[in-house]
């Protein structure tokens, strides 16, 4: 897929060379379209792996099949999504593949941006990166979200830029059982994704919207632990 897609869109590509080809490295990208996780893979100068929804791999029929070949093949992982202990697993699962000596992409900011700005990142990538001693290549998308914007089935024609940058050493800030340490790593890394992208600054996290009565409690119980 990789000559066509870069036949098609003619993706801008730069950095590649701070992509190291063999041990553990994790791929810490913003992100703004559902087509990111196929973009990275494709343009990345290794096999990538990365995390996606189970429900990919668990539909039935042909359609079920099609999507099961297609997310395997570009190296995704299913798992549930969730917070609590069920982001805990997602996070063993990236901790497995980084300790394979493998290539690992994630998403600090959790979710897509809407807005087009760069959300505060959370501390897993940092706690993979200290826990694995995995370097760290922030990475770049530009334009993503106007192949597919939010609600699009099908991809359109643009030209965008992916930005490959210069290795990080988070290993100075402390061990991984340290919040201090995980808090200060992941700053690192988003402001190296921040230059990067030259993306507004949301000085938030990026939630999504609670639904039901007991997300909205749940939520409103979190805040003020915080505060």
């Amino acid at each position: 897929m990789a000559p066509i897609a870069r036949l098609v869109f003619r993706p801008r590509i730069t950095g590649k060379e701070n992509i190291p080809r063999e041990g553990r490295v994790i791929l810490a990208s913003n992100h703004l379209s559902f087509i990111d996780s196929i973009v990275i893979p494709l343009t990345a100068p290794r096999r990538v792996q990365f995390l996606a929804k189970s429900t990919y791999f668990t539909g039935t029929g042909f359609k079920g099949w099609v999507s099961r070949q297609f997310f395997t093949s570009i190296g995704a992982v299913g798992v549930e999504r969730g917070a609590g202990q069920a982001a805990q697993v997602a996070l063993d699962a990236g901790k497995d593949i980084l300790e394979s000596d493998s290539a690992f992409a994630i998403y600090p900011e959790g979710t897509r941006s809407l807005d087009g700005r760069l959300y505060r990142g959370r501390t897993g990538v940092g706690w993979l990166a200290l826990t694995t001693g995995a370097v760290v290549v922030p990475v770049g998308l530009i334009g993503t979200e106007e192949i597919m914007p939010v609600g699009s089935k099908m991809p359109r024609i643009r030209r965008i830029s992916v930005k490959f940058g210069e290795p990080i050493d988070v290993s100075v800030h402390g061990a991984p059982d340290s919040g201090r340490a995980r808090r200060k790593a992941t700053d690192e890394i988003m402001a190296a994704i921040h230059e990067l992208t030259g993306q507004e600054l949301a000085h938030s996290y990026n939630e999504s919207p609670p639904t039901t009565v007991v997300q909205r409690v749940k939520r409103a119980i979190w805040w003020r632990e915080l505060r």
